[in-house]
């Protein structure tokens, strides 16, 4: 049990603590910057926006991307309707009357990944920029992601989520949680190539783009896969900003860390060769990263369980015991708060993370029930 213990602690420690100074010192070691041109480039991008029943959002969105530092001659903005019940389409169409935007429209819904298969058919960018509808781009987003294209080996481009918290538990927890994940990407992309892209701001070369498989969950993983598969680099670019609030509850939160994470088991599947050692340029980084991050809650059960065991081993064992509970009594009273509505402002919101590390680690056993179980719907309810 002893063997266990320490086994499963090290690995825990390995994923939050060990990579990421792997990756500091790597990072400064290999360090291979994105050869960017002295003036703005100014190539013809197609924005691609694919929403379903997003009324309240889309108006916004096309707004944004309308005011954007972007020439408007060389910014061709496509937007599609993916079988929305809403007013979605009815605000997309007239919004592309008044502003010489395209549109696509599926009045049955077909998924995301057909969705932007049917939008970018036709497209006439170099570049393709893809984002979701509710999050809104910094004026010089577009101009910041293009600038790395100039750069030969760079297949694929993703731009800075900024969370803009909204002072609730999820907002802390997850707040710090992608703070830590952007950090690992930045990183990884210093280096050579990060994993995956962000969802709401990212870009690829037109003649790297591969048409998404029609049950795909990630295409935000995808794409940049491809890109790097096809030795290319994917990297991450902090200037290329766009802005995001979290969900108000952790529960909701769940939801999208679970079906982010059955992503990731079908991502594996669709791309073997990404693991092997001599073939891949991040074998090490998906397999510290992605893989063993799926596995931390059953480490923790483990650590918990042989610490039951060995508690007669000597003080420090007790210790060790003490301090899982004390970090799981806070991340129950972390829950308690949330289900209580209670807003904690200042110090006090670290209750929260414990609660936030548990539920994302749980996610992770969920995600591979589902994914065992025959995945999840590539259509996204709300």
């Amino acid at each position: 049990m002893e063997i266990i213990f320490i086994t499963s602690i090290a690995i825990i420690a390995y994923i939050y603590i060990g990579y990421p100074l792997l990756l500091m010192v790597f990072s400064t070691l290999l360090a291979h910057p994105v050869k960017k041109p002295a003036k703005d480039i100014y190539p013809m991008v197609s924005v691609i926006v694919s929403a379903y029943n997003e009324e309240k959002n889309i108006e916004a969105k096309v707004v944004n991307l309308l005011e954007l530092d972007y020439p408007r001659d060389k910014m061709e903005i496509i937007v599609g309707s993916d079988g929305s019940t809403d007013e979605t389409y009815r605000i997309i169409k007239k919004l592309a009357e008044e502003n010489k935007i395209r549109y696509a429209v599926s009045f049955q819904r077909i998924g995301k990944p057909a969705m932007i298969n049917k939008m970018v058919k036709d497209a006439r960018g170099e570049i393709f920029v893809f984002a979701d509808a509710r999050q809104k781009f910094d004026r010089g987003a577009v101009k910041e992601l293009v600038r790395c294209f100039v750069d030969a080996e760079v297949g694929a481009v993703s731009g800075e989520l900024i969370i803009q918290d909204k002072d609730t538990g999820a907002g802390c927890g997850v707040g710090l949680y992608w703070e830590y994940e952007k950090l690992l990407r930045k990183m990884e992309s210093s280096m050579g190539s990060m994993l995956g892209a962000t969802g709401a701001i990212y870009a690829i070369r037109k003649d790297l783009f591969r048409y998404l498989p029609k049950n795909v969950i990630l295409d935000d993983v995808f794409t940049p896969m491809n890109a790097i598969m096809s030795n290319k680099r994917a990297i991450f670019e902090p200037a290329a900003r766009a802005y995001d609030v979290v969900s108000e509850t952790t529960g909701k939160e769940f939801a999208r860390k679970v079906r982010t994470l059955v992503g990731n088991f079908q991502i594996f599947g669709l791309f073997p060769e990404a693991f092997h050692p001599f073939k891949s340029p991040i074998a090490f980084q998906l397999f510290s990263h992605k893989f063993l991050r799926l596995f931390v809650f059953y480490l923790l059960v483990l650590t918990l369980v042989s610490n039951i065991f060995i508690l007669n081993r000597g003080p420090i064992f007790v210790l060790a015991l003490f301090l899982q509970v004390i970090f799981y009594g806070i991340a129950f009273f972390g829950y308690l708060l949330e289900k209580s509505g209670t807003r904690l402002g200042g110090a006090l919101r670290v209750f929260f993370i414990p609660y936030e590390f548990c539920a994302l680690n749980l996610a992770a056993v969920v995600a591979l029930r589902l994914h065992l179980s025959g995945g999840m719907r590539v259509t996204w309810e709300k």
